[in-house]
């Protein structure tokens, strides 16, 4: 695995290069962490190393100092990454506050991608420090306040990264995420995509 530092704008991508097989993965580990067996199968499938480790740099990067502000270095410091090869991109472990990568996707996918997911899930583990429920069932994926406020960081960054309309567009699409729902999200956010369809 590679050292992730902030990808120039000149990168094109998304995230299609997800097959069908990971994508059933996917899924049976969203339904794992539904009746609680993630921890047993992140025992089997996971290698846990320290965040900066992998991740360099990251602390200095004003889009995560303005996640964690102050305590930026002594999160970035303790935060552990569970690596795995099942699941979909990233995550983060709503028992330990882990980040979950999956090692194909960092590996082999878009480095802008992986760049704002990142963002994304520093949110959450911001998030779960702070004792919210990253998956309360009481709203829909996209309208979950957690949710939103990730993407908007996310979001923001890739604005100041210079990234059109339509790149953030590709950025936020998901194979979770029905039109319905991606049109809502990227109101939420004031993202056209009206294009995109």
């Amino acid at each position: 695995m590679g050292v992730v530092t902030p990808p120039d704008t000149g990168h094109k991508g998304g995230k299609s290069f997800i097959d069908w097989r990971e994508t059933v993965m996917f899924k049976a580990f969203r339904a794992a962490r539904t009746l609680h067996l993630d921890k047993i199968l992140l025992h089997v499938f996971v290698s846990t190393h320290p965040f900066t480790d992998y991740f360099k740099g990251l602390e200095k990067i004003n889009a995560v100092r303005q996640i964690f502000r102050e305590q930026t270095q002594a999160v970035l410091r303790d935060l552990q990454v569970d690596f795995t090869w099942i699941g979909g991109y990233m995550g983060v472990n709503n028992s330990n506050g882990h980040l979950i990568v999956n090692t194909h996707y960092l590996n082999n996918g878009d480095n802008i991608d992986i760049y704002l997911d990142l963002i994304h899930e520093l949110v959450h583990v911001k998030q779960f420090s702070e004792g919210k429920d990253l998956f309360d069932r009481k709203y829909s994926y996209v309208e979950r306040p957690t949710e939103v406020e990730a993407y908007q960081y996310a979001v923001d960054e890739a604005k100041r990264m210079g990234l059109s309309d339509e790149r953030i567009c590709n950025y936020l699409k998901t194979e979770w995420m029905n039109e319905e729902a991606f049109t809502q999200l990227t109101r939420t956010l004031n993202i056209n995509c009206s294009t995109q369809h």
